[in-house]
């Protein structure tokens, strides 16, 4: 057994430790895409969208007050089968983009969202990004969930939804790939200098691509 890593989190309504193990293959080092590869000039790809996961979520644990807002149960289900699909799971999409090559660097965003997704990705590879909010697919379920409990969408738990940080040459054909195997992804961005920093960009205006100290789904818990 070999210690390689850890995570750790407070969870809602479990008050005792869980300690989770993994087996992991092994990879040839020169095929080995890790976090810290993107480079300048790449195009940045997000697969599915965000907040898969927290849009299960917020189904699960606030199902009575969604009831009460006038959401129907058949809206409920299928936000809380999110899980499942499209599904939080990176692998499909993951083998398929770096099957097609041109592939930098993949992170999947999890806790804090899509923001601090980014914010990890330019941080381990020393660069900088530009992206386009427009550009981000947000599920109508998550959208309108957000909403109704005050929570960013950028800032709220994204598993499910892949970073893929691409030769500019190659990721039209990535995207292509992803859309022949039904996994929805666009190009949301594009890697820069680290001294240009992260920011969204919507037409000539920038702003900082926000920081996230507390994933956003702590909100359904303090408001029930």
């Amino acid at each position: 057994i070999t210690l390689c890593g850890g995570h750790t989190e407070i969870t809602h309504g479990l008050d005792r430790p869980i300690v989770v193990g993994q087996m992991l293959g092994q990879v040839e080092k020169d095929k080995l895409i890790t976090n810290s590869g993107a480079q300048v000039g790449d195009d940045v790809v997000l697969t599915k969208g965000i907040a898969v996961e927290a849009t299960s979520l917020m189904a699960r644990e606030r199902e009575d007050d969604l009831l009460s807002s006038g959401y129907s149960p058949q809206y409920i289900q299928r936000a809380k089968r999110f899980l499942k699909e499209p599904g939080i799971s990176v692998l499909k999409e993951a083998m398929i983009a770096s099957g097609v090559g041109g592939v930098h660097a993949m992170h999947d965003p999890t806790e804090g969202g899509l923001a601090t997704g980014l914010h990890e990705m330019a941080r381990c590879s020393q660069v900088g990004m530009v992206v386009w909010p427009e550009e981000i697919h947000i599920f109508p379920e998550c959208r309108d969930m957000c909403r109704e409990f005050g929570i960013d969408p950028m800032g709220v738990i994204a598993s499910g939804g892949l970073l893929v940080a691409a030769d500019r040459l190659r990721s039209e054909e990535i995207v292509d790939a992803l859309a022949a195997n039904n996994v929805q992804c666009s190009v949301i961005g594009r890697i820069t200098k680290a001294e240009e920093g992260l920011f969204f960009q919507v037409r000539k205006e920038k702003y900082p691509v926000p920081v996230f100290e507390v994933d956003e789904i702590t909100k359904i818990f303090q408001c029930s």
